[in-house]
C-alpha cells in the first residue's frame, strides 16, 4: 500500500486522501467496492459528474469530503445507509434537487455541510433526528419553506448556517432549546414575524445574524442575556419599538448592527457600557433624543454611524475620547449647537460626515489636527466664520 494518499490496514484500503490534487473526471462507481474504507477525502479538485450511489455501500465510512469540486446531480438517498458516518461535506459544488430525508438516519453524524450548491425544496424535518450533530451548514442554496421546529432537538448543535436561501415563516421558538448553539446565521432569507424572546436562552451564543429578512415587532430585551455574544446583526428588517437598554449588558459585544429598520425612541445610555464594541451602526431608523455622552466611553470603537435619524441636541464633546475612531457619520439628523473642539482629538479619523443638521458657530481650529482625514462633509448646516487652515 505504497501509493500516494492511500492508507491501508493489512491488504484493505481504509483511507483515500487525494484532496487538492487537480483531479479531473468523474468519481468512479468502483469506489463503492472499497468496503473497508473509513475516510474518503477528495475535496478541492475539479471532479465532475454525480455522486455515485454506490458510496452508500461503504458501511465503515466515517468521513466523506467531496467539497469544492464541480459535482452535479442530486444527493443519493443511499448515503443514508452510512450509519458510521460522522462527517459529510458536499459543499461548494453544483448539486441540485432536494436533501434526501434518508440523511436523517445518520445517527452518528457530527457535521453536515451542503452549503453553496443549487439545492432546493424544503429542509427535511428528519435532520432534527441527528442527535450528535454539531455543525449544520445549508447556506447559499435555494431552499424554501420553514425552518424545521425539530432543530430545537439538536442538543449538541453549535453552528447553524441557513443564510442566503429563500426560507419563509418565522424563527421557531424551539430553537431556544438548542442550548449548545454558538453561531446562528439566518440572514438573507424571507423570514418574517417577531424575533423570538426564547433566543435569549442561548447562553453560549457568540454570533447572531438575522439581517436582511422581513422580521417585525420589537427587539426582545432577552437578547441582553447573551453574555457571550460578540456579533449582533439585525439590520435590513422592519423592526419597530425601542432599542432595549438590556443590550448594554452584552459585555463581549464587538459589533452591533441595527440599521435600516424602523426603530424609535432614544439611544440607550447603557450602550456606553459596551467596552469591547468596535462598530455601532444605528443609522436609517427613526431614533430621537440626544446622542448619549456615555458613547464616549467606547474607547475601542472604530465606526460610529448614527446618521439618517431624528436626533436632536448637541454633539457630545465626550466623543472626542474615542481615540480609535475611524469613521463618524451623523448626517441627516437635527443636531444643533457647535461642533465640539474635542473632535480634534480623533487623530485616527478618516471620515467625518455631519451634513444636513442645524450645527452653528465656527469650524473648530482643532479639526486641523485630523491629519488622517480623507473625507469631511459639513455642508447644509448653519456654520459661520473662516475655514481653518
Amino acid at each position: 500500500c505504497d501509493w500516494f494518499g492511500v492508507g491501508c490496514s493489512g491488504a484493505r484500503v481504509v483511507s483515500l486522501y487525494l484532496y487538492e490534487n487537480q483531479l479531473v473526471g468523474q468519481l468512479p462507481a468502483a469506489l463503492g467496492n472499497l468496503t473497508s474504507l473509513q475516510y474518503l477525502s477528495l475535496f478541492g479538485n475539479q471532479l465532475t459528474g454525480g455522486v455515485p450511489s454506490g458510496l452508500g455501500s461503504l458501511s465503515n465510512l466515517i468521513g466523506l469530503w467531496l467539497y469544492t469540486n464541480q459535482l452535479t446531480g442530486s444527493i443519493p438517498p443511499e448515503l443514508g445507509n452510512l450509519t458510521a458516518l460522522q462527517y459529510l461535506d458536499l459543499g461548494s459544488n453544483q448539486l441540485t434537487g432536494n436533501i434526501p430525508v434518508q440523511l436523517g438516519a445518520l445517527s452518528n453524524l457530527v457535521a453536515l455541510r451542503l452549503g453553496t450548491n443549487q439545492l432546493s425544496g424544503a429542509i427535511p424535518p428528519e435532520l432534527g433526528n441527528l442527535a450528535q450533530l454539531e455543525t449544520l451548514s445549508l447556506a447559499a442554496n435555494q431552499f424554501t419553506g420553514n425552518i424545521p421546529t425539530q432543530f430545537g432537538n439538536l442538543a449538541n448543535l453549535r453552528y447553524l448556517y441557513l443564510y442566503s436561501n429563500q426560507l419563509t415563516g418565522g424563527i421557531p421558538v424551539e430553537l431556544g432549546n438548542a442550548a449548545a448553539l454558538q453561531d446562528l446565521r439566518l440572514q438573507t432569507n424571507q423570514l418574517s414575524g417577531p424575533i423570538p424572546a426564547e433566543l435569549g436562552r442561548l447562553s453560549a451564543l457568540s454570533f447572531l445574524s438575522l439581517r436582511d429578512n422581513q422580521f417585525s415587532g420589537s427587539i426582545p430585551p432577552s437578547l441582553g442575556n447573551l453574555s457571550n455574544l460578540g456579533y449582533l446583526s439585525l439590520f435590513g428588517n422592519q423592526l419597530t419599538g425601542v432599542i432595549p437598554a438590556q443590550l448594554g449588558n452584552l459585555s463581549n459585544l464587538q459589533y452591533l448592527y441595527l440599521y435600516s429598520n424602523q426603530l424609535t425612541g432614544v439611544i440607550p445610555a447603557q450602550l456606553g457600557n459596551l467596552a469591547n464594541l468596535q462598530e455601532l451602526r444605528l443609522h436609517g431608523n427613526q431614533l430621537t433624543g440626544a446622542i448619549p455622552a456615555q458613547l464616549g466611553n467606547l474607547v475601542n470603537l472604530r465606526n460610529l454611524y448614527l446618521s439618517q435619524n431624528q436626533l436632536t441636541g448637541a454633539i457630545p464633546g465626550e466623543l472626542g475620547n474615542l481615540a480609535n475612531l475611524l469613521e463618524l457619520s451623523l448626517y441627516n439628523n437635527q443636531l444643533a449647537g457647535a461642533i465640539p473642539s474635542q473632535l480634534g482629538n480623533l487623530t485616527n479619523l478618516t471620515q467625518m460626515v455631519l451634513y444636513n443638521n442645524f450645527l452653528s458657530g465656527s469650524i473648530p481650529l482643532e479639526l486641523s489636527n485630523l491629519t488622517n482625514l480623507i473625507y469631511l462633509d459639513l455642508e447644509r448646516n448653519q456654520l459661520t466664520g473662516p475655514i481653518p487652515p
